[in-house]
């Protein structure tokens, strides 16, 4: 057992644990909602994730993704295995550098128990919930996190059994909107806390 599996297991019971890594997790899209989100899944035990990303790295995403500015220039997803195995080393992530469409999305995620959905487009959120939901993977997805203040705003709605949504349904990120630290991270960690709850909850 490495350092991180004995830290975490002062907060988790060991079926607890076996539970939790149990659970395969992809996470669609690297940016503010997934980078963040799929660092509090890996500190909450989870060991098995899919990362699927197109995108690099820049100076502009360090105000709210979990990247550093060494890593601008690097693909996102590369960057973020690397970040989440500084975390636990032993943790199996894998790394897709690839844009996610209506063609691939079913075998990119094919094997997933849950899937976060953290695209900033509404048309890929919608193609992505569209293309998984009935299938029966469990869906968490986003909608409305930008700017600041009311973040009372930032709810959880569970739409149904295998479907959940967090944000304040209402935001869109604009000039006078735009996508910052507090808010993107609270809404990254609510999807996070959902699926550990799932996970918790899971029959084995």
């Amino acid at each position: 057992m490495n350092a991180f599996r004995q830290g975490i297991a002062r907060y988790l019971s060991p079926e607890e644990l076996v539970r939790v890594r149990a659970v395969r997790v992809g996470v669609a899209g690297a940016g503010g909602l997934g980078s963040n989100c799929a660092q509090m899944l890996v500190r909450s035990g989870f060991e098995d994730l899919v990362v699927v990303d197109h995108d690099t790295v820049e100076h502009s995403n360090l105000n709210r993704q979990f990247f550093f500015a060494r890593q601008v220039g690097m693909p996102k997803v590369q960057a973020l295995r690397a970040n989440l195995l500084d975390i636990n080393p032993d943790a199996a992530v894998r790394a897709v550098q690839e844009r996610i469409t209506s063609d691939n999305v079913g075998e990119l995620f094919r094997d997933r128990h849950v899937v976060v959905e953290a695209f900033d487009a509404a048309q890929a959120k919608k193609m992505l919930v569209e293309a998984l939901l009935g299938t029966g993977v469990f869906l968490v997805a986003a909608s409305g996190l930008a700017g600041c203040g009311e973040s009372d705003r930032i709810v959880t709605r569970r739409v149904r059994e295998d479907f959940y949504l967090v944000g304040d349904f209402a935001s869109e990120a604009t000039a006078q909107c735009p996508p910052l630290a507090p808010r993107v991270t609270l809404a990254a960690a609510k999807q996070a806390d959902i699926v550990l709850d799932f996970a918790l909850r899971r029959p084995l």
